[in-house]
């Protein structure tokens, strides 16, 4: 699932990430969610989040749980 819906998206959740010093190369950065940066319900490159290490980066994908 991609990362664009906030209604997706809460605190404690498992997601990819992109920091911004990695758009260019697309490295992801696997982490929790601590809280939701992004006020609009949509954003078509990602809700930006801060995972619980303290990064900022926009969600590419939601970690589903098997």
């Amino acid at each position: 699932m991609n990362g664009q819906n906030r209604s997706d998206i809460y605190p404690g959740l498992e997601v990819d990430i992109i920091l911004k010093q990695d758009q260019r190369s697309g490295k992801r950065t696997r982490g929790i969610v601590k809280n939701l940066l992004t006020s609009s319900s949509y954003h078509s490159r990602g809700i930006k989040v801060r995972l619980e290490d303290g990064q900022v980066g926009r969600v590419i994908e939601i970690i589903e749980e098997d």
